[in-house]
């Protein structure tokens, strides 16, 4: 159940400490906006910075992290690539979405452990429905099958995809993950893709990509330009920078795009309900989102 602020209306003016798990992660917006409607909600908010590279560690050595993180007062911890999978099994509990999905971007620290949510799903599909509107959906390429991969593939039965073409570098992990959503029950069919990922693309309505290219520490496109083409939507889950390689050229193509920021705002918005009990104000936080990105934070 959502908690709402007069539920709970002990935890205004409490402090939070949060911080951010994973590699590659200097430019990320999540601290400002989660310090900035903390602000607005007149909690002080405190978020950090804990970057695997820096600390000479392994997305193995996550749950070191996590022990440390409950030790010195942290209220939660976001988790990025390349823990998303490999937190789980340092987990006390995981919320039945997160165990679908097999992978947790979201650990909240309580009396009862440390417990994992995720919201990258539920960021990816209202992102989707707000950016995409009318979009087809009749058939989607996804291009990822690892943590983000799979929030997105499940995001993309909740926005109503007949099928689902899964592609990765990992092709058991691929299988794996279309057999993961098959099981759900719901209508979309999903099926690892079998032809090369830039011939697919001239068949399907729209490709979401899900991988860490893109990134400011991974440059470079996933798929070469010449394959986009004006009849097909793009979707990038990137959004360090906004403009990924990506996103530009499906734009020079004349495809409809939707970069990644979306999908940041609003698992930003869902994690911080989680780790404050608080509901934020998501117009709020879109509007702190275009501001840093226009001040060039």
């Amino acid at each position: 159940m959502t908690l709402t602020l007069p539920e709970i209306p002990s935890l205004v003016g409490v402090g939070h400490l949060l911080g951010l798990v994973g590699t590659g992660i200097g430019p990320s917006l999540t601290p400002a906006l989660h310090e900035r409607e903390g602000d607005a909600q007149g909690m002080r908010t405190l978020y950090r910075r804990l970057d695997l590279d820096a600390l000479e560690l392994a997305a193995d050595d996550v749950g070191r992290v996590l022990d440390a993180a409950r030790l010195t007062g942290f209220s939660g911890l976001n988790v990025t690539h390349p823990a998303k999978q490999t937190v789980l099994r340092h987990l006390d509990r995981i919320d039945p979405d997160a165990a679908a999905l097999g992978a947790v971007n979201t650990v909240v620290f309580g009396p009862h452990g440390a417990i994992g949510h995720n919201t990258d799903r539920s960021g990816f599909a209202r992102s989707f429905r707000r950016g995409l509107p009318g979009a087809a959906v009749d058939r989607v390429l996804l291009l990822g099958a690892g943590g983000a991969g799979a929030a997105v593939a499940h995001a993309m039965t909740d926005v109503g995809v007949g099928e689902l073409l899964v592609a990765d570098a990992d092709r058991a992990r691929a299988e794996a993950l279309a057999a993961a959503v098959r099981e759900t029950g719901r209508a979309t069919t999903a099926v690892v893709a079998k032809a090369d990922v830039e011939d697919a693309l001239a068949t399907v309505d729209g490709l979401v990509h899900a991988t860490p290219t893109g990134m400011a520490a991974h440059p470079g496109t996933p798929v070469a330009p010449h394959a986009l083409h004006e009849r097909l939507w793009v979707a990038d889950v990137v959004y360090r920078p906004l403009a990924t390689a990506l996103v530009t050229a499906a734009r020079a193509r004349g495809a409809r795009v939707l970069d990644g920021g979306g999908m940041a705002v609003f698992q930003a918005v869902d994690a911080f309900r989680l780790f404050t009990g608080v509901e934020p104000d998501a117009d709020r936080m879109l509007d702190h989102f275009a501001g840093l990105v226009a001040a060039g934070a």
